[in-house]
Order: C-alpha cells, then structure tokens, then sequence
C-alpha cells in the first residue's frame, strides 16, 4: 500500500484477507427499533389527579347563594293544623306534639293511638276553626318514617279534599 494512494489494489486486499479468518464487512447504518412507552406515564397522571380530586375540600366562602323560591311562600300559622315531631335522642321514636313546639304533652308511643289522635284533631280543626292547610313540623334529627307515619295518619281524616299538607323542617339553632 502507498501513501500516496488511498485506494486499495487487490494484492493488498487478498494479502489482508489470508491475515485473518474473518472477512472484512463493511459498516452498516444502525436502524433505531426503541420505541417509547408512555402507557405507565399516563397511569401515574390519572393517579395524581384521582389521589388530588379525592382528598381536597372545598373551600366554603365559595358556596352558592340560592334564590328564593319563586312559586311557594310560606304557610299561615292562623289557618293550618299543625302537629310537631321532635327528636327524643337515643333509640327511641319520635316524640308527636299536637301543635306548634313541643311545650304540649306529646302523643302515645303505639301508633294506632297516635293515629287516632292525629285524625281527631286534623278534623277538629278543619270543622271548627276552618283551617285549609296541614302543617308537620319535623325536627333535623327525626328520622323520615315518622314523619311519613303522620302524614298517613292525616291522610285516613276526613277533610276536604283541597286541603293542602305541608312538610317543614326546623332550622338549625346557633
């Protein structure tokens, strides 16, 4: 080989090739076959935002003020029957009170007798005082079905039938 000559003559090829066992290759380019998995990066990013969904608290001075009832008003207390369910605490049922508040004695605990009493001053009042409207007083802590016992303890009285049955809840005291 000389220096003068960067191209090899075929004596100094065959010399090379008897040096060694191996061929001479030529290089080839290297194809990239990497390919990138994002599969686990977008499963970590639906953990975050589940993980940060579910344990922030919203913040209440953004709470929304509702208007008022447009088609409603309230119910007059002159010429409703009004029977109040207090919470007694505990295990045991809901104390019946015929009027507003619970400063009269409250009803028996048996139903048929509750029922009965609802029923005699439901129709009391619409035949002497000619009230139109039913008014059931429940306190937050009174649990539904007893309030559901006195509206079908005032539905089996004998009123007229444009009576109307008004369900209220107190409010909370602070």
């Amino acid at each position: 080989m000389t220096d003068d000559s960067q191209i090899m003559s075929s004596e100094d090829l065959e010399e090379l090739l008897q040096d060694d066992d191996q061929p001479v290759l030529g290089r080839r380019p290297m194809k990239d076959t990497a390919d990138l998995d994002i599969t686990p990066m977008i499963d970590c990013v639906f953990l975050l935002l589940i993980f940060f969904l579910v344990s922030s608290t919203p913040d209440q001075s953004t709470s929304v003020e509702l208007p008022p009832a447009r088609h409603g008003g309230g119910v007059s207390l002159q010429s409703s029957v009004i029977i109040t369910v207090a919470a007694r605490g505990g295990n045991l049922p809901a104390a019946v009170h015929l009027g507003d508040g619970t400063n009269s004695p409250p009803l028996p605990d048996d139903p048929k007798q509750q029922e009965a009493a609802i029923v005699a001053a439901v129709e009391a009042g619409f035949l002497s005082a000619e009230k139109s409207a039913i008014l059931i007083k429940g306190s937050q802590e009174v649990r539904h079905k007893y309030i559901d016992q006195v509206s079908k303890a005032v539905s089996k009285a004998d009123i007229m039938e444009d009576a109307k049955l008004h369900i209220a809840v107190f409010e909370k005291k602070d």
